[in-house]
């Protein structure tokens, strides 16, 4: 007995401190900082999503369970099959990022509020997060398609065999990754169509770690082309990688919590640099395109310094005053065509397209500098809902939240329709609460019917989980009948628009 004891003690101080140093790993994922031998892979598919899963914590539990023999207690039901242990492990997956993310935004927003800030408003980093859970439902629906042309690539015409288990592949893939990413970047500042997709990461009026997350569903398509040179050497595991490390450095230098690094600022790209770039003001447009490296930005003179005193005006030169995702992740799109229409030679419409976003007929490719014009301080869009409304938006978010997370799980093992189903219902649910929070008046109706759909759907949950089934089928009965009588006039949302 006592020998048992000391094993189980044993193998739980094991797991703990793996599970430890598996945390302390992620947060260094989010700094670039890693371990070239831990993160080298032959293969592509075996390199981890560290936007969904995080295997190593995965099979570490799943493993802990067995030995200590308590998988028949925490089971959703009962049976001693592998299918039974898969969903065991699949109800115990670990987030690789989101959790990181959220954790950080609280972090920060904890920071702005003890320096005097008034740090992230509910309805702006909710709209980020939204973002942020559409671009990863386009890659759900996709499955990756986009890196196949890499791979082909790669596997046809590479011109150098570099040893997929090699540090100077490991550094040769981070570079590469990295100047390939600045000219992606810079592309979709100066080319109209790849603005117009990009732009959604440049329509929040605030500039904090939420808008790290809001991204745009198409960029991934657009942008992929200009990594395709990195095929003819990098071995696609080793760009999968190193892209995703980009991606997650850039999360945390959206913030003003932070000032300056220091003597980093010479080499990496940081929160005094990308504050710039996020800049309405004329100094700082177009201007620091790097992702981890600002070195590119002062080789190739894009790069502009922060200047002291000055109020950096966030978003876009025009914004749009909107808290609906789709709406900002679709409007630009119509505004290119319009301009492509608006010009009767087809040199015109065609630069329309691809030059600059400023460029008119007789200026420069960018368009001429004494037409664009200065923004100075502005009144931020917001729009203040009451308390109650805020909470019921924030309980309905938290579900879908949650349905997200279970589809990334379970996807693989789903037909593409089912996948395309949920996912609608993912982006129409996030879309209308955005409309809510910009308190439209097609929002009442349209929440009425997502309420009445879904407690129509959560019937068949009943039959699987009867608890979870009957909760959730209330929750969007009573939310359906309020809407219903707001509908009707019988309630009203009152609200107002306040200038900050």
């Amino acid at each position: 007995m006592a020998a048992d004891m000391s094993y189980a003690n044993a193998t739980l101080d094991n797991g703990l401190s793996q599970m430890v140093n598996s945390h302390l790993k992620g947060v260094g994922r989010l700094f670039y900082i890693h371990s070239p031998k831990d993160t080298m892979f032959e293969r592509q598919e075996d390199v981890p999503n560290f936007f969904r899963q995080d295997i190593d914590v995965l099979q570490l539990r799943g493993e802990f369970l067995k030995e200590t023999k308590v998988c028949t207690i925490i089971s959703p039901r009962p049976g001693p099959s592998s299918a039974d242990d898969d969903d065991v492990q699949d109800t115990l997956v670990t987030k690789q990022s989101w959790p990181y993310f959220l954790i950080f935004m609280v972090l920060e927003h904890i920071v702005l509020r003890l320096k005097g800030h008034k740090g992230i408003r509910l309805n702006d980093g909710i709209t980020s997060i939204s973002h942020g859970i559409f671009q990863e439902c386009g890659r759900l629906v996709w499955r990756g398609a986009e890196s196949y042309l890499y791979t082909w690539i790669y596997t046809n015409f590479r011109i150098v065999e570099l040893p997929w288990d090699h540090t100077i592949t490991w550094y040769a893939a981070a570079i590469g990754v990295d100047f390939c990413y600045y000219w992606m970047h810079r592309a979709c500042h100066e080319v109209h169509i790849l603005w117009a997709q990009h732009q959604v990461h440049h329509t929040s009026e605030d500039f904090n770690m939420g808008v790290g997350i809001r991204q745009s569903v198409m960029q991934g398509w657009c942008g992929f082309i200009f990594y395709l040179p990195l095929a003819l050497a990098i071995p696609p595991a080793q760009f999968v990688m190193h892209h995703q490390f980009s991606y997650l450095y850039m999360f945390w230098i959206h913030t003003e919590a932070i000032k300056s690094l220091g003597p980093l600022e010479y080499i990496l790209n940081t929160p005094s640099h990308h504050r710039v770039h996020h800049g309405s003001n004329k100094y700082c447009l177009d201007v620091n395109y790097g992702g981890v490296l600002i070195i590119w930005d002062r080789i190739f003179g894009t790069f502009k310094p922060e200047i002291e005193k000055m109020e950096i005006v966030y978003g876009l030169i025009y914004n749009q005053p909107s808290f609906n995702p789709l709406y900002l992740q679709t409007f630009y799109t119509g505004y290119v065509v319009d301009k492509f229409q608006r010009f009767d030679t087809v040199g015109d419409k065609l630069r329309a397209i691809f030059w600059g976003p400023s460029w008119e007929p007789g200026t420069p490719r960018l368009g001429a500098d004494d037409d664009k014009i200065e923004i100075l301080a502005r009144d931020k869009y917001d729009v203040h809902l009451p308390f109650w409304c805020n909470l019921y938006l924030v309980a309905h978010y938290a579900v879908v939240f949650y349905g997200f997370f279970d589809l990334t799980d379970r996807y693989m093992g789903m037909t593409p329709i089912s996948v395309l189903i949920f996912v609608v219902y993912i982006i129409a649910s996030l879309t209308i609460i955005g409309m809510v929070f910009d308190n439209s008046k097609y929002a009442p109706i349209l929440e009425a019917l997502r309420c009445s759909a879904l407690a129509f759907f959560t019937r068949s949950l009943s039959t699987t989980n009867p608890g979870l089934g009957t909760t959730l089928q209330f929750f969007y009965v009573i939310s359906a009948m309020f809407w219903c009588l707001h509908t009707l006039k019988l309630l009203e949302i009152k609200k107002k628009i306040k200038a900050e």
